[in-house]
This record gives structure tokens, sequence and C-alpha cells, in this order.
């Protein structure tokens, strides 16, 4: 119950400051209320993306992460060339270098689609270092148990160490998963009208810049928290003791 009431007065307090920073600035809600479509259209656009990409990041963090393992070479080095190259390059020179240079070159206009390819290999070498540390965090006793028992390696993966790695990496996945609804906002820069892009335009037609991005920032968090929160669960409910 203290906990209940000190998250009250924590949010009331937060509140309050908020309203007392923007009260005289917030004054053009009228005009942005007109555009409301406009947000709404570009937030459905932004939920859209973020789960497309949620699940093709996924499947690309996956089959990168056993790729990394792989005993045929070129093809572990093709995953660590893959993972290291976007790692060390900023999201925003994925998609201007994504789209205007590789699928303009091969004519794939769609934009949303483009978006979410980029969006998705971006994130899966995020997931693939997640689940690759997690599978090497298992001991060696346990493949060699699983060996021993006559399990393949495919079974070993599926029936023992998938199992224990699962529990590992839930909460950091579930935190790469926030941060990826947060980057699609980049997408905005080639001309996709998610919620980053509606906000601008509504900014360049009303020129009220608090009143267009309060909004963003809420949307932003209405989608992300609910990740975040799912997050400190995991955390608990995985946490070993020691």
């Amino acid at each position: 119950m203290a906990k209940v009431l000190s998250g009250l007065l924590l949010l009331f307090a937060y509140s309050a400051l908020c309203w007392l920073a923007f009260s005289q600035s917030l004054k053009n809600w009228d005009q942005v209320w007109g555009y409301r479509v406009t947000f709404l259209n570009g937030w459905a656009t932004t939920i859209g993306i973020s789960a497309a990409a949620l699940v093709l990041s996924t499947i690309v963090g996956s089959l990168t992460a056993l790729a990394r393992r792989s005993s045929f070479l070129p093809l572990r080095y093709t995953a660590v060339a893959y993972v290291e190259t976007v790692r060390g390059l900023p999201l925003v020179v994925l998609v201007l270098f994504g789209f205007y240079g590789i699928a303009n070159a091969v004519g794939w206009n769609d934009r949303i689609s483009v978006g979410i390819v980029i969006l998705s290999l971006f994130s899966g070498a995020y997931i693939a270092e997640i689940i690759r540390a997690g599978i090497e965090s298992v001991g060696r006793s346990q493949w060699d148990s699983a060996r021993a028992i006559g399990l393949t390696n495919a079974q070993t993966y599926r029936f023992v160490i998938f199992p224990q790695v699962m529990r590992q990496i839930l909460p950091p996945v579930a935190g790469q998963f926030s941060s990826l609804i947060k980057d699609s906002s980049l997408l905005y820069i080639i001309g996709i009208p998610e919620l980053t892009f509606a906000a601008n335009q509504i900014n360049s037609a009303t020129y009220s810049t608090f009143e267009s991005f309060v909004p963003l920032g809420v949307c932003y968090l209405i989608l992300t928290l609910p990740v975040s929160l799912w997050t400190k669960y995991l955390e608990t409910k995985v946490r070993y003791e020691t």
C-alpha cells in the first residue's frame, strides 16, 4: 500500500511539474486537435511497422545467432560481418543507405516494406548477440550430457539449450523490443507517414511545436511503457538466487 501511495504521489508531482513547465507554451491545442486524424493514422502506421519488425527481427536474430555458432566457416564469418557492421553504424545511416542506395538500385519503391526490413535487420543484429550470449552461458556439461544420451544437435538445442536460454534472454530481448519501437521514429526521413512524420507535418502546418510533439511523446510512452513493465516483470520471474 505504501508503494502504491508513493507511486501516486510521485505521478501527481510529475504531472504538476509538467503542467507548470508547459502551461504557458501550450496554447494552440485547438489547431493541433484539428489534425487528430493525422496523428491517429501515423500512430497506426507506427504500430503496424513495429509489430512486423518485432517478428522479423526475432527471426533474423535467432538465425544469425545460430549461424555465428556454425561449423561452416563462410556462414559463420558472414554472420559475424553482418552483426559487427550493423552494430557499428547509426540507424539513420542504414535507413538512408538502405532506401536511397540498395532499394532504389533494385527498383524496390515500397517505403513501408523497406523500412520494416531495415529496422528488422538493425534490431536483429542486437537480438542475435543477446541470443548468442544466452547460448554460450549454458555450461559445457549440458552439451556433453545431451550427446551422451544420444541427442542430435537439433534435439540438443530444442530440449536442453533453448529452455535454459529463454529464461536468460527474455528480459534483454523485451528491452530491445522497446528500443525498436522508438527507433521506428527515424523512418520519417524516408517519407514513411508514421507518428514522427505526422508530428512534423502538424508542426509545419500550425507552428505549434510543443503542442505537436507532446502528443508524440505520449503516444510512444503508451507503446513502450507496457513493454518496459513486462521487462521488469520478466526480470523478477527469471532471477536466480546466487
